[in-house]
């Protein structure tokens, strides 16, 4: 038997609990009767998550249900063996459910042919779709439901008391998750997403990746304000929403500036 090494009461994190990194972060959210997994990572660790959960004295039969941040192989592509391992259901956004019941490649970035990335992602059923302002039980925990888009369409956020199971919305040192076109990212939500996170009243957040840290209101601050800068650089190509360069180029051009 292992000791159970929660970085909140209820909550375990798997990478923290294993000594090692295994992938994205695993939270394990539990009560007396029931537990749930936040995202499970990739295929090739389910087994050793598993007994990890085994070793921690957590009945398998007790997992009420897995859930899925968004749809990004690197968090998602285990849900099908984790589900026939424990014999439990999947949870995630409507948007997220459509990629996850095809095993679409490259919706969930499993597939970039120009970067060489190419994996497998089996399908997987997704019995319970949630939305902004839906409630999960866990026993007698409750946790609500925020939909956060930008990174994704589908990315999902979790409060639970003081604590947010905040997805790739903002990491420690300020990153964000990555914004590409062909992701569906879109750069205002985004910003909107991080707006929220930044007026709540929670004080701890628990990112997909990294450490877990204190919601700090000037990190929250340069964040936006550099996501939302995005939103005028060719930088981010479709995603941006428009070139203030083309616009000075269309007036120089329509003035008849000497380009010299």
């Amino acid at each position: 038997m292992l000791e159970r090494k929660s970085i909140f009461p209820n909550v375990i994190e798997m990478n923290y609990q294993a000594g090692q990194i295994l992938g994205c972060n695993v939270y394990l959210v539990y009560d007396q009767s029931e537990w749930i997994l936040i995202d499970i990572g990739y295929e090739d660790t389910v087994e050793e998550i598993v007994e990890l959960i085994r070793q921690l004295d957590f009945p398998l039969s007790q997992c009420k249900t897995l859930i899925a941040t968004h749809a990004d192989v690197d968090h998602i592509q285990g849900l099908a063996k984790a589900k026939q391992l424990l014999r439990t259901s999947v949870t995630a956004h409507p948007l997220a459910a459509e990629s996850l019941r095809v095993g679409d490649r490259l919706k969930t970035f499993a597939l970039i042919e120009p970067q060489k990335i190419d994996m497998e992602m089996p399908a997987v059923e997704v019995e319970h779709l949630v939305n902004d302002g839906d409630t999960i039980q866990v026993g007698d925990l409750e946790l609500e439901v925020w939909l956060t888009p930008g990174h994704t369409d589908s990315q999902l956020a979790f409060r639970y008391g003081n604590l947010l199971f905040s997805g790739d919305n903002i990491y420690r040192d300020g990153c964000v998750g990555a914004i590409d076109a062909h992701h569906g990212s879109d750069i205002p939500a985004f910003v909107k997403s991080l707006q929220r996170i930044r007026e709540s009243d929670v004080e701890w957040l628990l990112p997909s990746h990294g450490p877990i840290f204190r919601k700090d209101d000037a990190l929250l601050d340069r964040t936006i304000a550099r996501v939302e800068s995005y939103s005028h650089m060719a930088d981010f190509g479709t995603c941006a929403v428009d070139w203030p360069l083309m616009d000075e180029w269309e007036r120089e051009i329509a003035e008849g500036k000497p380009l010299v």
